[in-house]
């Protein structure tokens, strides 16, 4: 087991396969940004396997491929075979905005991936591209239908309320996760970059109470993956609501992941600087024992908490920089 300075367990390893997207979303890329990380630098399918195989050794079971966007990246359902078929590798799931999803959605699943999530933040077609730099939205609703086609169930829709922008389509999201069987989660925008820091954060604690009444949701100890959501559900389960609140109700007690960049670095927390970078040693061509016990040494340097509230200026990496 990999525990922390400070008692927590790390299960849970985000895996960036690229830094680079084909959306430029408010709250994460500026738009015009060309700071993307030379292809050079990034880790190869055998360096990222070897990673992923380190940490399943250590005890790290749950795995996520994010980005930028991971479907970019080449061949990735192959990454997705190699790394399901693993000793330990429990769970391997991928974040991705679906705009590739229709082409990818069967291999993915027949390589081994268990569970998607799926950047969502509006049903309207001119928000959508208000808030993501382009007209996406149909090829998005049918990337879903491609991957519940290929058997995906209990998809998350992942939404990041703004305020002004489609706060108010929450409800109508409600709705249509109900009728296509999706989980919601809506998450708290946090101040990283210069994208991140121009968008005023949504409390969601003040929202949850309106859709409890509305959707007659109770609250429930149902756990739906390895992230931080605190959920709440209709009272047939028939459908979950999950709230993310770094910001408002913050759960670095409890944080239980690490996330890896595309470059090999391993970041320790979104809203800190610790880092430490694997890639000198991979390209060294170090050992298992190396390797693991660089992972060992990086899980003292991971922080006690974020501090986004008390410096919200201090990240200026962007998101898609440091992994989903």
């Amino acid at each position: 087991m990999l525990i922390d300075n400070f008692g927590r367990t790390i299960d849970y390893v985000r895996v960036s396969v690229t830094d680079r997207c084909d959306l430029r979303c408010s709250y994460c890329i500026p738009k015009g940004f060309k700071g993307f990380e030379e292809p050079k630098n990034w880790l190869t399918f055998d360096e990222i396997e070897r990673v992923v195989a380190a940490f399943a050794r250590l005890g790290t079971h749950h795995f996520r491929l994010t980005g930028g966007e991971p479907l970019l990246r080449r061949n990735l359902p192959q990454l997705v075979q190699r790394l399901s078929d693993l000793p330990n590798v429990q769970d391997l799931s991928l974040t991705t905005n679906a705009t590739q999803l229709a082409r990818h959605a069967k291999a993915l699943r027949e390589a081994g991936l268990n569970r998607l999530n799926v950047s969502l933040d509006s049903l309207r077609k001119e928000c959508v591209e208000q808030i993501t730099g382009s007209d996406n939205l149909e090829q998005v609703l049918k990337g879903l239908s491609s991957a519940k086609e290929a058997g995906f169930n209990k998809i998350k829709i992942n939404m990041v309320p703004l305020a002004g922008v489609n706060q108010s389509d929450i409800e109508q999201m409600v709705q249509f996760c109900i009728e296509h069987d999706f989980v919601l989660r809506l998450i708290e925008v946090m101040p990283m970059g210069v994208t991140g820091q121009s968008n005023q954060y949504v409390n969601l604690q003040g929202i949850i109470d309106d859709l409890q009444q509305k959707f007659a949701l109770i609250e429930s100890d149902v756990v739906l993956g390895n992230g931080p959501a605190r959920y709440w559900q209709t009272d047939n389960g028939g459908f979950s609501l999950g709230l993310i609140t770094p910001m408002s109700q913050h759960f670095c007690a409890t944080c239980n992941r690490v996330r890896l960049s595309v470059d090999g670095t391993l970041y320790m927390c979104l809203g800190q600087d610790n880092s430490f970078s694997l890639r000198p040693l991979l390209r060294d061509q170090c050992s298992d024992q190396e390797l693991e016990e660089a992972i060992r040494y990086a899980m003292t340097l991971k922080p006690e908490a974020h501090n986004f509230l008390e410096q919200p200026k201090k990240i200026m990496r962007i998101m898609s920089m440091t992994g989903g």
